[in-house]
């Protein structure tokens, strides 16, 4: 059974304080394509989780978005000591020179505090422990709803791919039924429109000519190759069908749709034929809508 490139899929869990929730969209994309939005605390994470993404999700356009609310229960933050001694340095090399102009300089050790880089938090580390497990286990719990949506409108697409088959069949039948009548028709006109001319001259064809034109009309609007091939195309894309649960067919649908296209086209150019013109019209309708479906499957 094929799958569908559109789902949906969405994961929620709470731990230490913090709320994860995860949620999973694709849609129809001729390749794989990520787009993860994940907090700026857990940013380097984007990688993992499109590895598992990969695995998951072989083809289309997934976006992950990755939601958290509260914060992680730490202990105090820590004094960054080097951090803090440079803004002293800094600060000594200031209180000389006001010194020397008999200015009193007052330095508040609680101010340093809030400078930028002293103070160190332990909460981003300690977030993205926690987060790592969690989001790996939501995102696999988000792909695996996305892939049952998949599937369930896979199974719609798979009934009308075998609805479109079956008339190119059923037309392609007709086409193979209707060729070898050609060729006689076209003798039998020849062989009218012939005689009608020579016997206002009074004259008399030969016929080993005539059977060589025949033959030669023969051999250029045969088609018995192309249908033979659009036979075989027919039944590898049931094969690639009937095997799609288990792996991306979707790029190998859209290439057999571009050969049928191609044996549609020229057995039309081939064949001087109403009859036969009209089952190819038919049949390149059919072949079209298959191409619409298949840029829809995995």
């Amino acid at each position: 059974m094929i799958r569908s490139m559109t789902g949906f899929g969405d994961a929620s869990e709470q731990a230490d304080s913090i709320s994860f929730a995860v949620e999973l969209r694709s849609l129809n994309n001729r390749y794989f394509k990520a787009t993860i939005r994940l907090p700026e605390e857990i940013a380097s994470l984007e990688a993992e989780l499109e590895t598992i993404l990969r695995k998951r999700l072989q083809r289309g356009s997934v976006t992950l978005l990755v939601k958290m609310r509260g914060k992680a229960n730490t202990g105090p933050d820590q004094i960054n000591e080097d951090v803090l001694v440079k803004y002293l340095d800094r600060l000594e090399t200031l209180h000389t020179r006001f010194a020397e102009r008999d200015s009193a300089v007052k330095i508040d050790l609680t101010a340093l505090l809030t400078m930028p880089g002293v103070l160190q938090s332990n909460n981003d580390t300690d977030i993205l422990g926690t987060a790592r497990p969690i989001l790996k286990k939501l995102v696999e719990q988000a792909c695996e709803k996305a892939m049952v949506m998949r599937v369930t409108e896979g199974k719609g697409l798979g009934e009308d791919l075998a609805n479109q088959r079956s008339v190119i069949r059923e037309l392609i039948t007709e086409i193979g039924t209707r060729a070898p009548l050609i060729v006689q028709d076209y003798h039998q006109r020849l062989r009218s429109r012939i005689d009608e001319l020579l016997a206002k001259a009074e004259l008399k064809v030969n016929e080993t000519d005539l059977i060589r034109e025949v033959a030669i009309f023969a051999d250029r609007s045969d088609i018995s190759e192309e249908i033979n091939r659009m036979h075989g195309h027919l039944d590898q894309f049931d094969e690639v069908v009937s095997d799609g649960g288990s792996k991306s067919v979707g790029r190998t649908l859209e290439f057999l749709v571009q050969e049928m296209l191609r044996e549609a086209n020229t057995i039309g150019a081939k064949c001087n034929d109403d009859q036969i013109s009209r089952a190819v019209v038919g049949m390149k309708g059919a072949i079209d809508r298959i191409k619409e479906q298949a840029a829809n499957v995995e």
